[in-house]
């Protein structure tokens, strides 16, 4: 979760941490109480990243980048579709018929946002930030990590105030029920 360095090299981290994720969900065979515990790891990691990057990463781009509005209220846009889809899953038998072709557009999704920050935003953001802007950045992203909530909450609001008021609280109750539960502890 936590991985160190820049702002960059800490979201891809998060990036081939979620791909390595990917590899082992498409290599399971079978549903069941393994399929679960893997779909909430991805979850996790999802959520984690999502609002971190709504707190931190994209005012960053709306401030440094030219045309950083627009590029980010894209990358918000794709969070809320994965967002649904995560809590989709969350409420979904690993049995569900659904269950194999919405996790295949939940990779597609990611897979295709991921590609287009490493090839479009982050070399702009690289440009228009100094380094210690970056590594700065990074710092900001690792906390709000640790304090981000860990399930889907879709209706939640987007805005980086609001994300950094309510995320903590939502975050500390999503903790707690991960913790009674056992959930994320394999």
């Amino acid at each position: 979760m936590g991985h160190g360095g820049n702002v960059i090299a800490e979201l891809m981290a998060d990036h081939r941490e979620v791909e390595e994720m990917f590899s082992r969900l498409q290599a399971m065979t079978g549903g069941g109480q393994g399929l679960r515990d893997l779909i909430d790891e991805i979850t996790i990691e999802l959520v984690r990243h999502s609002v971190a990057e709504e707190q931190y990463l994209y005012p960053a781009v709306r401030k440094h980048v030219p045309g950083g509005d627009e590029m980010a209220d894209k990358e918000i846009e794709d969070h809320a579709r994965v967002e649904k889809m995560l809590k989709q899953l969350e409420r979904m038998d690993t049995d569900d018929a659904q269950m194999s072709p919405l996790l295949q557009e939940l990779m597609d999704e990611v897979a295709a946002h991921v590609q287009d920050e490493e090839s479009s935003l982050f070399p702009m953001l690289e440009r228009a930030c100094t380094p210690q802007q970056l590594d700065d950045l990074g710092d900001k992203i690792r906390r709000a990590k640790t304090m981000a909530p860990t399930r889907p909450h879709p209706a939640a609001p987007s805005s980086p105030t609001a994300s950094k008021l309510l995320a903590p609280g939502a975050g500390l109750v999503d903790r707690a029920r991960d913790f009674v539960t056992g959930r994320g502890k394999s």
